[in-house]
């Protein structure tokens, strides 16, 4: 099984606006991610999560309605993470909206591009929610932040007040935390309901060859998630990325990372590390415990 924990699609870079900079919606595209190109790229996976994005601060949406078309249209494969803003006096409402219509697994939010220190009053209601509905949260980093983006509320490291005070949340850091890879491993070895994608590491030889050792040596490199980045990769290159990666330790004394380690990366059953299940009657993926 191959689950993609980390793509994105948009109708248009105009709605993106000052978010265009961010690449973790790999926006420097001169085309939008269109949802056509997006299924194609996607066929090596089983499954697929669609991640949404909103930030009044970067006056940038891509809106969960649009998201919400396209995982209904494909509910057998694609799995829709809505975009909320704890700083949208409207977020708890759009939060409610979520959980009646029962389209989304889960939400996204992005603290340095939303500009909102992680530990906000809001942000700790929006979580409490979360973890009442057991709906997984899914952190945007970024290898470029745009401007405006504030850098210090990305660090992985204020997310730990988040899994000590919501133990029971499921909280993925996206890009293992980008720049500060040994916070979030630090914090993978520590809290039990935290996750990390090695999305964007494909193209990026030594960073990628540094990061899966560094989380080898430290017990926890099976929790971390594949994820391709579309549209900056697809499921394939980002897949062969990781497989070829110990390319880089021939005729070296460098320690090579076990082949079998790397291939549980891209083989993982996400979906179950994360709480959730797929139901042939439902549109879309819903937590194993939500209707108890």
């Amino acid at each position: 099984m191959i689950v993609d924990c980390h793509s994105h699609i948009w109708p248009s870079l105009n709605r993106l606006d000052k978010a265009q900079g961010f690449s973790c919606l790999g926006a420097t595209s001169s085309t939008p991610a269109k949802p056509e190109e997006h299924l194609e790229s996607s066929g090596p996976a089983e499954y697929v999560i669609v991640l949404g994005f909103a930030s009044k601060h970067l006056n940038a949406e891509i809106p969960n309605s649009f998201i919400q078309d396209y995982v209904t249209a494909h509910a057998d494969r694609m799995i829709g993470f809505a975009g909320i803003d704890p700083t949208d006096p409207g977020c708890f409402d759009n939060f409610s909206q979520i959980l009646e219509e029962k389209h989304f697994a889960g939400i996204v939010l992005s603290p340095a591009c939303q500009k909102f220190h992680p530990c906000n009053t809001n942000a700790m209601k929006l979580y409490e929610q979360a973890q009442d509905n057991a709906m997984p949260i899914y952190f945007l980093q970024g290898e470029v932040l745009p401007a405006s983006a504030i850098l210090d509320y990305a660090q992985p490291a204020a997310l730990d007040e988040v899994a000590r005070c919501f133990p029971e949340l499921k909280i993925v850091i996206s890009h293992m935390g980008f720049p500060w890879i040994e916070q979030a491993l630090a914090l993978l070895a520590k809290h039990s309901n935290i996750f990390a994608d090695v999305a964007g590491l494909a193209g990026k030889v030594w960073q990628t060859y540094r990061s899966l050792t560094l989380a080898y040596e430290y017990g926890v490199i099976e929790k971390l998630l594949f994820g391709s980045d579309f549209p900056a990769h697809t499921v394939k290159t980002a897949a062969e990325a990781l497989y070829n990666i110990n390319k880089i330790t021939l005729d070296s004394v460098l320690p090579a990372v076990p082949r079998e380690q790397v291939r549980s990366i891209v083989e993982r059953n996400s979906l179950e590390l994360l709480g959730l299940s797929i139901p042939k009657s439902s549109s879309a993926p819903v937590a194993d415990d939500a209707s108890s």
